[in-house]
């Protein structure tokens, strides 16, 4: 999938931007909080129908203007968004809308790394979690309906524990456990499927990136590995009972991270951190690449150089360098590492300054 042209309007802090971009490689340069990521961000929002970094719509309207807009032009299709403060937003694939959102995720196949990675270690397993329903639904559709089903009917178990007069129906409990048990074994066998064919690439890229002086381990770990998904769930009714929502289910699922046997969150260094969450986005790249996408996914590089060290900065660019990751966008404050890039790279590319919202070639 290559992104021709993208149109911004009242995007964040970009007032207009009308780009035509290369389809390798495209720098934008510029001091922190200029709007660089929220270039990124405008590519984001036309792959995922939503902001990688704020939920609320209204929020990615620009301060005093009453809407905003997004619209890209890709090899076959032209995807554009559009809102207005407190209405919904239309999400159009070649100016028709689309009914459902839900039928757009996986047709722009992306990867985004970000400093926003770090919460992958540092954050809960809700984000971990994210991690992976994210890569699963870019090319898995059954994965989204199944996750659907599995959260209506935990929040309506959830609605049913808080109850205590009348105490829930026994019956009614166990309906919806049954579609939670259901829908979660489908969600588990997915994850695991997933996870086993990652590790081996991720920790590929992490030997490749660090030169080989650590091995990482990637765990996934679940409720449904203790047994049938609907026993483990019923088994401890009474404590779910009493504190007011479910304590077992693939909502509690969790990704392991670890450095030479122990966890990444207590050992890794920043610079260590760092080439966990890059080797881990680069094998998703890879995953999407070869299991069932339709087309290449572009690659998002967000800060990508800060808290490495020269080593590791110089395999990362030997990497992305190379002509199998498709269209690239890169942010960085200076040109040095993307000057590396270029000097080593025969491929196509194109460098943008951004200036308080204002982008220029």
């Amino acid at each position: 999938m290559i992104l021709r042209k993208l149109s911004i309007l009242n995007y964040k802090n970009i007032r207009e931007a009308q780009l035509e971009l290369s389809p390798k490689i495209n720098c934008f340069i510029g001091s922190n909080g200029m709007g660089k990521t929220n270039v990124l961000d405008a590519i984001y929002y036309l792959s995922f129908c939503r902001s990688a970094s704020n939920p609320i719509d209204s929020q990615v309207i620009r301060h005093d203007q009453p809407f905003c807009m997004i619209e890209g032009e890709y090899d076959e299709d032209v995807v554009s968004v559009g809102m207005k403060r407190g209405q919904k937003k239309h999400f159009k694939r070649n100016k028709k809308e689309y009914k459902r959102l839900s039928e757009h995720i996986g047709l722009i196949p992306l990867v985004v790394v970000s400093p926003a990675d770090s919460l992958l270690i540092d954050g809960g397993s809700e984000e971990r979690r994210k991690l992976m329903d994210m890569v699963i639904a870019q090319y898995d559709r059954s994965y989204i309906d199944a996750l659907s089903r599995y959260n209506n009917a935990l929040q309506q178990r959830n609605i049913l524990l808080k109850m205590d007069d009348p105490a829930p129906d026994p019956l009614v409990l166990q309906l919806w456990e049954e579609q939670m048990a259901e829908a979660g074994e489908m969600l588990y066998e997915k994850r695991r499927s997933f996870v086993d064919e990652l590790v081996p690439l991720f920790q590929e890229y992490y030997q490749h990136i660090s030169g080989g002086q650590e091995r990482v381990g990637l765990t996934y770990v679940s409720h449904c590995q203790r047994g049938p998904l609907l026993e483990v769930i019923q088994r401890d009714r009474h404590k779910d009972m009493a504190v007011g929502y479910s304590l077992h289910g693939v909502h509690r699922d969790d990704l392991e991270f670890t450095l030479d046997g122990h966890l990444m969150k207590r050992e890794g260094s920043q610079g260590q951190n760092k080439t966990y969450v890059t080797s881990l986005k680069l094998a998703q790249f890879d995953f999407l690449k070869r299991t069932g996408a339709k087309t290449s996914p572009l690659l998002l590089l967000d800060d990508i150089f800060d808290k490495l060290d020269a080593q590791r900065v110089e395999q990362i660019i030997r990497l992305v360098s190379g002509d199998s990751f498709g269209q690239i966008f890169i942010t960085d404050t200076n040109r040095d590492h993307l000057d590396q890039i270029l000097r080593t790279s025969s491929l196509d590319y194109k460098i943008f300054h951004v200036d308080n919202g204002e982008i220029n070639v």
